[in-house]
């Protein structure tokens, strides 16, 4: 079985479609190529050699390799736009793989427009739901929350009465009135270091809605990204060395600590950059 073990230099577009073949994928062709890196899939190549009389242009090693990759996993995804995770991924933890150019076509890609961006933010929507909503919180304050999140992802900048109806929101999933209406309780998630309130998952949920906007509106530059990555990687780096006393002190959130798998994070790499550039323009904002 032909593998990315297999590729040793560089190559040229006809290379990179007998490696697709060769490792049993027909279908590929030079359309697919060019739609890939118009995606951010692949980069564009860059080296120059002369090949039959005429100069073509080469892919590198590991654009040859990410090739393979992005074919083994384009099968588990619903849409050619997760699949751009792959790139991101391996840009946020590798240097020398993926270029910074690359991954911001990846990161329009894989946020999208119209209907995807909006699966994008719903799927958000419920991921946090999943991580702060209280078991005894009604369906229609879920729905209301799934809603609202939803929205802002591609909606206009919050107003005063646009952030008290999204705390709002947060509150009835987090402190349903079954349970807290009278007991004059606040209800904090995780650890006491790092505890998850009503107000910090509103601030989050707004957070991620800002760097969906930014997106959308075609300002995520490279030197952007760049910064971005920097801090997700020092703060990935605080968050690991703490983990395990992280979890010990989590209460019901404990399972939100536990060792990722690999490809696990490869599936919530987006996810992770959209709350990290979201927090980088909140805290912007602050300082002007």
């Amino acid at each position: 079985m032909y593998t990315w073990q297999d590729i040793t230099e560089p190559g040229t577009i006809d290379d990179l479609l007998a490696d697709a073949h060769a490792a049993g994928h027909p279908d590929m062709n030079a359309r697919l190529i060019h739609s890939w890196i118009a995606k951010g899939l692949l980069d564009q190549p860059r080296l120059r050699t002369r090949h039959r009389g005429s100069d073509k242009a080469e892919h590198s090693i590991n654009q040859r390799r990410l090739l393979l990759l992005l074919l083994d996993k384009r099968d588990q995804v619903s849409h050619l736009s997760a699949l751009a995770q792959l790139p991101l991924a391996v840009w946020l933890w590798w240097d020398d793989y993926v270029p910074t150019r690359q991954a911001q076509r990846a990161w329009a890609t894989w946020v999208g427009r119209g209907r995807r961006s909006k699966d994008v933010a719903r799927a958000g929507a419920v991921g946090l739901l999943e991580q702060i909503g209280h078991p005894l919180a009604p369906p229609t304050a879920r729905t209301r929350f799934v809603r609202i999140v939803t929205d802002l992802g591609s909606g206009s900048p919050l107003t005063v009465r646009g952030r008290a109806e999204l705390l709002d929101a947060v509150r009835d999933v987090m402190e349903p009135e079954s349970v807290f209406a009278t007991s004059g309780l606040v209800r904090a998630l995780g650890p006491a270091q790092a505890p998850m309130t009503a107000e910090t998952a509103a601030g989050c949920t707004e957070a991620i809605s800002i760097a969906l906007r930014h997106t959308l509106a075609g300002k995520v530059n490279g030197p952007l990204l760049d910064k971005v990555r920097a801090m997700h990687r020092t703060s990935m780096s605080e968050y690991l060395g703490q983990r395990h006393e992280l979890a010990s002190f989590a209460g019901e959130l404990a399972a939100h600590f536990r060792e990722l798998t690999l490809q696990e994070h490869f599936d919530q790499v987006g996810r992770h950059l959209l709350l990290t550039l979201g927090l980088e323009l909140t805290h912007h904002r602050a300082d002007r």
